[in-house]
């Protein structure tokens, strides 16, 4: 189940469409390499993950096309927007991700970037299984019939 970030957090990107379109298993925290840039532009707050993925090249994990827009202050020494960038976790978790996707068929979907308290950018990623239409549908629908539910709570009294 995903953990719940604390208030102090400051959410910069969420993917709200992973948990519509993936069935969410084990979630990682993990640190990105970014550059300079990078960070000024992500606290400004203007990231976007919707699309993007984590894979595996040469043993270690990277987020591949997260689209971190160039801050327009740095001029010439700006970064690349949808450059893969790497993600820092341990050789345990590495290992354990790659094996799901190779053994399982499963997907490192990112769910959102965020600063924790000391201020450093993290990325939680989960391993996940892409839902079938009749799964979304019925998705759909649980969550219809519970805003409706409330609006009538509501109404009653």
């Amino acid at each position: 189940m995903a953990t719940k970030t604390p208030p102090n957090f400051k959410i910069v990107a969420d993917n709200r469409k992973a948990r519509f379109n993936y069935e969410i298993g084990e979630t990682f925290e993990a640190g990105i390499e970014l550059k300079g840039t990078e960070v000024k532009s992500l606290r400004a707050g203007k990231a976007t993950i919707g699309e993007s993925y984590a894979g595996e090249y040469g043993g270690e994990m990277f987020l591949v096309n997260a689209y971190i827009p160039e801050y327009l202050q740095a001029n010439q020494f700006n970064h690349e927007t949808k450059r893969p960038r790497k993600l820092l976790l341990h050789k345990r978790q590495v290992n354990k991700l790659i094996g799901a996707v190779q053994r399982e068929g499963m997907t490192v979907v990112p769910l959102k970037i965020y600063f924790n308290e000391r201020g450093r950018a993290k990325v939680e990623i989960a391993l996940a299984r892409g839902k079938k239409l009749h799964d979304k549908r019925e998705t759909e629908k649980k969550r219809d019939w519970s805003r409706e539910k409330a609006r009538l709570m509501r109404d009653k009294g």
